[in-house]
């Protein structure tokens, strides 16, 4: 989109999400579902009414819109009045519906074991891997550079991951030979030269997206016979539940995974991090040692 057919109010929603930081995804949401709310009643947005917004929103309702969609509609609509508008009243006038609570889908060690081995390249076979054995999202497994790869600290730092913090999560001896095995082989095809940093490259000199590793893990799961849906958080979830079962401490998965999907706030016990590689363990405190099947 060029700047002659961006509207002064649409660039001005655009320029307060840019001083906020709010990422590229989040600015392309967010101008996606004001333009949404402003295409349902006809008008330019800064002329809506508080009736206005209860329609809109009766209208989602009725159509069957998805609770993630509703809510991500929300906070679209809640920043426009409230940071571009300056209408504080109707951003009030914005409900957000509760979500459904459900269990995650999980694989069982042995169906993971069958992705891994069904997938159909040392690429897609690292890729898969990487994400089962660190609990990587999907976004963060794509944006892996080469130099974030650290093996003689055996950890793999992540850089401005979800809240765009950093952290480091663990890596095994196993997927540091199979990362070393797709480079080796990717370098012999041409596809690791000087200047690409990406751990996963795609095309144009970008890094793998995400669609394509979700792709890959449905192609795999195929292959491999598995009939659950499955995707890259599957593999996260099934990294959380291994550990689970293994009698992880769930304030070590908490920290790991830098999320609470399957750890409810808890304090930080200062003792309770696992005897993994220093920057993972906090207070060099000391437990039983990850050890997941596959990794």
């Amino acid at each position: 989109m060029t700047d002659k057919v961006i509207s002064p109010l649409r660039q001005r929603l655009i320029d307060d999400m840019t001083i906020r930081r709010l990422g590229p995804k989040t600015k392309h949401d967010y101008v996606r579902h004001v333009k949404s709310f402003a295409d349902f009643f006809g008008r330019s947005p800064d002329k809506a009414t508080a009736e206005d917004v209860h329609r809109y929103q009766l209208r989602l309702a009725s159509i069957g819109t998805t609770v993630p969609t509703v809510n991500a509609s929300a906070s679209a609509l809640r920043f426009f009045f409230k940071v571009t508008m300056k209408r504080s009243d109707l951003a009030e006038e914005v409900v957000s519906a509760r979500e459904p609570r459900r269990l995650p889908v999980v694989l069982s060690p042995e169906q993971v074991g069958r992705l891994l081995a069904s997938a159909a390249n040392i690429k897609h076979k690292a890729a898969l891997s990487l994400a089962y054995a660190t609990g990587l999202r999907a976004s963060e497994v794509i944006s892996l550079k080469l130099t974030d790869i650290d093996s003689d600290r055996m950890v793999i730092r992540v850089e401005q991951g979800k809240g765009k913090k950093d952290r480091y999560v663990m890596l095994s001896p196993n997927l540091l030979e199979l990362l070393r095995e797709w480079w080796r082989a990717a370098r012999k095809k041409g596809w690791m030269g000087p200047g690409q940093p990406w751990l996963f490259p795609g095309y144009r000199g970008q890094h793998m997206s995400a669609r394509q590793l979700h792709r890959l893990v449905r192609m795999a799961a195929a292959r491999a016979g598995i009939t659950k849906r499955v995707g890259v958080h599957t593999l996260r979830h099934s990294f959380a539940t291994h550990l689970l079962e293994q009698k992880t401490d769930i304030r070590v998965i908490q920290v790991l995974l830098e999320a609470e999907t399957y750890c409810p706030p808890t304090p930080n016990r200062r003792a309770d991090l696992l005897s993994v590689s220093s920057p993972v363990r906090r207070d060099r405190a000391h437990c039983q040692a990850i050890c997941l099947p596959w990794c």
